[in-house]
């Protein structure tokens, strides 16, 4: 009853704040900040973790209500946008439009390019509306819970969300994502610990008193690899965002009202798993609109259910990946990490009391992913023509603009020039781990969550009095500790393997009897 309660009362403020948005600064901020988001999502190179860390340092200086208009507008905006480039060029913008390559573009190919872009643009409306309405209704009942940890569940929370981020990054070879997680945790203990202030790994250089940034770091192993790529490619082969058939659309949709739900419900499952974020709730939902669709051996030919699932998937993950991040200050993918840091930035701590310490943040969040929407599906139905004269401009001429406007991104930060010295020296890192097939999510997750598993972990052997098990004493704390072990034995075969020595004893057993 006290949950309900307290749902209305967050419906109640959630309505309050959706008029209370209605201003000229707030339409024409939400305006602005779309538009930039959906750039961002339709140049290969780019993405919403770049977008939301550029736009961190523009609003330092603004008011935490404009702060978050902006931020959440890229947000919303660059995840529809790579839908646009994954139809028209084959190439996804950002990540979590990957699967929509497939089908979209042979869209394209076959003069249907207006339909699969109006597909995307509504399924990705539906999708971030349902990401919505569960983020209001889940985000109060895991904060009561999440009420209830303390430091051991905490630091299991944050390795268990580094080890997820990992194997869902490098689904090939986890170890590699593991290894990339665990050179995140390490830079994230360079600076002043958080219990006694000692500093470590500073080398007497006062810029590391405070940390590795992440705003810079995230330019460095996100952006810096990808425009050093784009920039070794071809020029792109780029189809006409109008097309010369029209299928109805009204028809697709209503035909498919009932794997909307079921994939924007796989949205929102996967992004609120900590690190884990879009990418994978894209890929999750095409395969299952695949393996339910009637014609799933035609999915790569392009099948409208092949645009629609992971289009609504990634984007109810925006909301999903913000459920861990508000509730338990765990962010639910790598531009939910960026949002943690802007928060952190404007004095706000994400967690479990934030809804005490901030109580209209939680509707307020709500309302503007409402706008977002709005302004996304209007501003995809205004820009996808400009947006396909964008992408004919020569990579050699674009790369450089883009590569300015990061190092301008990471100098407003904190106007600090020893920020653009560890842009550079990781950047050149950054390449050669993505050459070598390391991800840069769990790093960039490691170094978010890494201090604070340090800081949960010390804090409980203080507690225990050095006693390792005052770790996992609490039943919360134990079943955390399991699912690291289970993770780690499943991706590393153990689990498989144990499996068969077991069929094989019994079937051994059973030979016995006989």
């Amino acid at each position: 009853m006290d949950f309900l309660q307290t749902f209305g009362a967050t419906i109640a403020d959630f309505s309050r704040h959706s008029i209370a948005f209605v201003s000229l600064e707030n339409l024409a901020l939400m305006l602005g900040a779309v538009v930039v988001g959906i750039v961002f999502g339709v140049l290969p190179g780019l993405s919403a973790t770049i977008g939301i860390a550029l736009f961190t340092g523009v609003t330092y200086g603004m008011a935490l209500d404009k702060a978050l208009v902006v931020l959440l507008g890229v947000y919303i905006g660059a995840i529809y946008g790579g839908s646009i480039s994954a139809i028209l060029i084959n190439i996804p913008g950002t990540g979590s439009a990957a699967a929509t390559c497939l089908d979209g573009h042979a869209l394209a190919l076959k003069g249907e390019a207006g339909t699969a872009n109006t597909l995307a643009r509504i399924a990705s409306a539906l999708g971030t509306l349902f990401g919505m309405v569960l983020f209001l209704f889940f985000t109060p009942l895991i904060t009561r819970i999440a009420i209830q940890f303390t430091s051991p569940e905490f630091f299991w929370l944050a390795i268990f969300g580094i080890l997820i981020c990992g194997s869902m990054a490098s689904p090939d070879l986890p170890i590699k994502g593991w290894i990339a997680g665990l050179l995140g945790i390490l830079m994230a203990l360079v600076g002043q610990e958080d219990i006694h202030g000692w500093e470590r790994f500073t080398f007497g250089n006062p810029n590391l008193i405070n940390g590795i940034p992440f705003v810079p770091m995230t330019i460095a192993f996100f952006g810096i690899p990808e425009i050093v790529k784009a920039m070794k490619g071809r020029g792109l082969s780029v189809a006409s965002s109008v097309g010369v058939r029209r299928t109805p659309i009204a028809p697709v949709i209503r035909r498919n009202l009932l794997g909307i739900l079921r994939w924007g419900s796989i949205g929102v499952g996967i992004g609120a798993v900590p690190g884990v974020g879009e990418n994978i709730a894209a890929w999750v939902a095409y395969g299952d609109a695949r393996k339910r669709h009637p014609r799933g051996r035609e999915f790569g030919t392009g099948v409208y259910e092949g645009v629609m699932a992971p289009e609504t998937a990634n984007n109810a993950a925006i909301g999903g990946s913000i459920i861990p991040l508000v509730s338990l200050g765990i962010p639910g993918s790598p531009p939910a990490a960026m949002l943690l840091a802007a928060l952190m930035i404007h004095g706000i701590r994400p967690g479990p009391l934030l809804s005490m310490e901030n109580p209209g943040i939680i509707p307020q969040i709500g309302a503007l992913i409402l706008w977002g929407s709005i302004f996304m599906l209007v501003c995809g139905l205004v820009l996808t023509r400009a947006m396909e004269a964008l992408l004919r401009i020569p990579q050699t001429i674009l790369m450089p603009i883009i590569g300015v406007l990061c190092v301008v991104g990471v100098f407003a930060y904190e106007n600090n020039p020893f920020h653009l010295v560890l842009v550079f020296g990781f950047g050149v890192f950054g390449y050669f781990l993505d050459r070598m097939g390391y991800p840069a999510a769990p790093l960039i997750l490691g170094l978010i969550l890494g201090n604070m598993a340090d800081a949960f972990l010390r804090r409980a052997l203080l507690l225990s009095h050095g006693n390792i098990l005052g770790l996992i004493n609490r039943p919360i704390s134990f079943l955390f500790f399991l699912a690291c072990a289970l993770t780690i034995a499943n991706q590393l075969g153990l689990v498989q393997r144990i499996k068969a020595i077991l069929t094989q004893s019994r079937g051994a057993r059973d030979s016995l009897n006989r």
